[in-house]
């Protein structure tokens, strides 16, 4: 039968439904199959926010006040508006935020590692390069895009975080033919000869969106450290850039994945998110045996009361109104069960 995705968290007899699933399934995952893949190090860069950066999460408190009341027309503003621009306000660009602490640690391991010419990976789905129509296209047309690149939350915008980064490494000592977007590479033909230059050591530094550089993306050769800047919505999508560099055929041994968090602002919270996600997905997508029930947290926008706990800092808020919803679904499933 066909299942309402909202519908399966209901479903009284989930172990059932876990079973038939993997009648027609078999679900393999990393702790099974034993490949040879480098060990990664993990490394969370905390840095504090800016006083700009607080000013525009208390601005964002006020807004999400506002659209709560019903303020403000769902067209002008609303939940979905305040959380992306509560994801683009980490990535401004000061001395002591986390973009400059990723450029300066890019250039520590570019430095460090120029003798083997070992190479690194940014990411970053935010400030993405413009469209700009490639002057060798091989006659196919530029607007043909994957699955992946569709479904991808990758935002242009007046600033280009990627134009940033390089000017930055340039300015450091880094020559710019060892620094490429992925963005440059307008067909397949260009990616491929940019993942050669990148296996081989000529390109050193490759910036580029989990939608554009996730599956299918072999440069792993070198790779001796990735960068998550920004947080994606998806734990697939986090998944897909580690295994760009936790791969078969990467010549290290022990590689190095830096995830840069803004204290108080939107990217603690997003990572809480993912982590709640992938909870959800691991109890389904599992070799072990399923747990007896799991609850989805798929969403693409913060609440109410999540945005309020986030630019307070007060996590009772969250947990009261995170009652108070279970109140009301609790009276409803009593009504049901009277009636």
């Amino acid at each position: 039968g066909k299942f309402e995705r909202t519908r399966i968290a209901e479903y009284s007899n989930l172990p059932e439904l876990i079973s038939m699933f993997k009648l027609i399934a078999d679900v393999r995952t990393s702790d099974t199959l034993n490949l040879n893949v480098p060990d990664c190090e993990m490394h969370i860069l905390d840095v504090e926010p800016t006083e700009l950066q607080k000013e525009l999460v208390d601005e964002l408190s006020d807004r999400a006040d506002d659209v709560n009341v019903g303020k403000v027309d769902p067209s002008e503003d609303n939940m979905l508006k305040i959380t992306g621009d509560g994801r683009k306000l980490g990535l401004e660009d000061n001395p002591g935020t986390k973009l400059n602490v990723c450029v300066n640690k890019v250039f520590e391991i570019y430095e460090k590692t120029s003798d083997k010419k070992l190479t690194q990976i940014v990411f970053c789905d935010l400030g993405v390069p413009g469209k700009n129509v490639s002057a060798d296209t091989d006659g196919k047309d530029d607007d043909t895009k994957s699955v992946s690149e569709i479904d991808s939350l990758e935002e242009t915008g007046k600033f280009c975080v990627y134009d940033d980064i390089k000017s930055k490494l340039i300015a450091k000592g880094v020559p710019a033919e060892e620094i490429a977007f992925i963005h440059d590479a307008k067909n397949e033909k260009q990616k491929s000869e940019l993942f050669a230059k990148v296996r081989s050591g000529e390109v050193r530094v490759l910036l580029g969106s989990t939608g554009k550089m996730g599956t299918g993306t072999n440069v792993q050769d070198r790779i001796i450290a990735l960068h998550d800047l920004d947080v994606p919505w998806r734990p697939s999508d986090l998944e897909q850039r580690r295994g760009r560099m936790v791969r078969q055929g990467n010549i290290n041994k022990k590689v190095h994945l830096y995830r840069y968090v803004t204290k108080g602002t939107f990217d603690a919270y997003s990572y809480q998110l993912l982590e709640k996600k992938q909870k959800f997905i691991s109890q389904i997508m599992t070799s072990k045996a399923p747990a007896r029930k799991c609850s989805d947290v798929d969403q693409a926008s913060l609440s109410y009361s999540e945005i309020k706990a986030l630019c307070t800092g007060d996590e009772r808020i969250r947990e009261k109104l995170t009652l108070e919803n279970r109140v009301k679904e609790l009276t409803a499933y009593k009504s049901e069960y009277d009636n």
